[in-house]
């Protein structure tokens, strides 16, 4: 678990940590390019030094921090910056590699030259309260940086690690801490959610839930400001009046940013304090964001038909707004993984939660739903919720454990019912 926490730096500082992001970024792409390069030479040549290859030994951590050794006494501007920043910056690298093994991350990608976003490792914690609201943390060769306190104070101090990033404009300190107590409730109590697009969230007892956005004047203002950064010139670092605009944008960012990440917590804090199990549907959201494949012309070569990219495109803008992933991910955290049942999401939406038949014609439009073989009607969000909470309850009482709010297989979307 992390505790993020803002960082208030004086100008003083501020250069430094943008020098430590500099050096880790550096360091990170010239061990990502190193590790490619051997494993390009492995390929096209082989390991064995009788076939050619530069050297026969692969790369490791362990070579690339002692290579770091010689480079700093090579360099004498990254010798000026720490050095446990520029080797948490190899460790990022070696668990990026870990992570792209394991099949959880995709390969490796650089770091590019960024002003407005970076970040490095902090592996010595030294933090001091000043008040009730301030307290400082000690960074490598700059010294104590103010932060605010807006977490337990116990919670920081129990940090093993941190990590300093820098967002639209903001410098943030996450302390690694140990994982939080779950929440429990204990009213017994069950619910289903259904996550959509026109509705973000949608419970088995008939609540909407709608995740937080820029009103309209703030869309038009980001549209306009996208436009104008289209138009300016990006050429030596940008002109002045393109740094104007971009920290605009910065504004508008954090203020979405902000509500968003305020949104997930409250919603989040409030299923977990009111529900006992909550089941969602087990949604690939990686995979539903992929880009459609391209389709060849196959009377001219070289020639593409439309295979609707551009629709593809604003749905997939619309998934990522609904912030599906970080719910899920948080209410997990909050909840543990055994109370937060993930279903099959197959036919959920066409399936009546009253008598369990399926068909295409059940759901007239994106709200309506009327079941066509008892005419049980409702929200299609909801009934698809009800359907969700049915079949998280019907597996888990098939593997024997009690049941909260159980009743029926076909109205198992009440989340008030409380009886085993």
């Amino acid at each position: 678990m992390s505790v993020r926490q803002r960082l208030y730096p004086d100008p003083g500082q501020l250069v430094g940590l943008r020098k430590h992001a500099d050096d880790a970024r550096f360091v990170f792409n010239l061990g990502l390019e190193q590790r490619s390069f051997w494993r390009r030479e492995k390929h096209t040549r082989g390991t064995h030094a009788e076939h050619g290859s530069l050297d026969a030994t692969p790369i490791t951590l362990g070579t690339q921090m002692r290579e770091l050794v010689q480079l700093r006494a090579a360099l004498p501007w990254l010798w000026a910056g720490s050095s446990s920043v520029q080797q948490g910056a190899l460790r990022d690298l070696d668990q990026a590699f870990a992570n792209f093994y394991a099949g959880r991350a995709k390969y490796p990608a650089f770091k590019r030259r960024d002003d407005r976003a970076g970040g490095f490792v902090v592996r010595d914690i030294f933090v001091r309260r000043l008040n009730r609201r301030w307290g400082t943390v000690t960074v490598p060769k700059i010294g104590r940086v103010r932060f605010r306190i807006t977490r337990s104070w116990a919670d920081i101090t129990q940090a093993t690690s941190a990590r300093v990033t820098l967002r639209n404009g903001r410098w943030h300190i996450a302390f690694t801490t140990p994982p939080a107590e779950r929440t429990l409730s204990g009213t017994g109590a069950a619910v289903g959610i259904d996550r959509g697009v026109r509705n973000t969230l949608a419970t088995s007892d008939g609540r909407m839930i709608q995740a937080p956005s820029l009103t309209k004047v703030e869309q038009a203002r980001f549209l306009r400001l996208e436009q104008r950064l289209a138009r300016q010139s990006r050429k030596d670092g940008g002109s002045r009046r393109r740094q104007v605009t971009l920290d605009q944008l910065a504004v508008l960012r954090r203020r979405l940013a902000d509500r968003r990440t305020d949104w997930i917590e409250q919603t989040t804090t409030h299923f977990a304090s009111t529900y006992d199990q909550v089941a969602v549907e087990d949604l690939r959201v990686r995979n539903m964001v992929r880009r459609p494949a391209a389709k060849p012309d196959p009377a001219q070569p070289g020639v593409f038909l439309s295979n609707g990219a551009r629709a593809k495109a604003v749905l997939n803008r619309s998934i990522l707004a609904s912030l599906w992933g970080r719910f899920l991910t948080r209410l997990e955290h909050k909840m543990g993984s055994a109370r937060v049942a993930r279903v099959n999401p197959r036919n959920t939406s066409r399936t009546c939660a009253a008598c369990g038949h399926c068909a295409p014609g059940n759901r007239e439009s994106q709200a309506v739903f009327e079941c066509e073989a008892c005419g049980h009607q409702g929200h299609a969000d909801t009934n698809a919720a009800a359907v969700i909470l049915g079949r998280a309850l019907d597996s888990i009482s098939a593997a024997g454990h009690a049941v909260p709010g159980r009743r029926s297989p076909a109205l198992a979307g009440s989340a008030n019912q409380s009886d085993p």
